[in-house]
């Protein structure tokens, strides 16, 4: 769906409320087309992305796993690594 949203459940620290929130204004914006509304939709994107960051922390906090919790710093090591091997540099 949108490259943009990333994992936030099963990490350690924790997401934090702005990843929350960068979240649901990505999936508000994918759902709607929009970068950023009019002032006659803003409101009801505001209230769009508020809902959205509301049904986010509700799911992240009832969730359950087995697994231990990944360290944010080694998965964006490992992404930085796929990425660098999908677009190696040219010299």
């Amino acid at each position: 769906m949108c490259r943009n949203i990333k994992t936030l459940f099963n990490f350690e620290p924790p997401a934090t409320e702005e990843e929350i929130l960068a979240a649901a204004l990505q999936f508000v914006r994918k759902l709607s087309g929009f970068n950023a509304p009019s002032k006659s939709n803003q409101a009801a994107f505001d209230t769009a992305i508020e809902e959205v960051a509301d049904a986010a922390r509700t799911l992240i906090s009832s969730l359950m796993t087995s697994s231990h919790p990944r360290n944010r710093e080694e998965e964006a090591k490992r992404a930085r690594a796929r990425t660098a091997a999908r677009f190696p540099r040219r010299a």
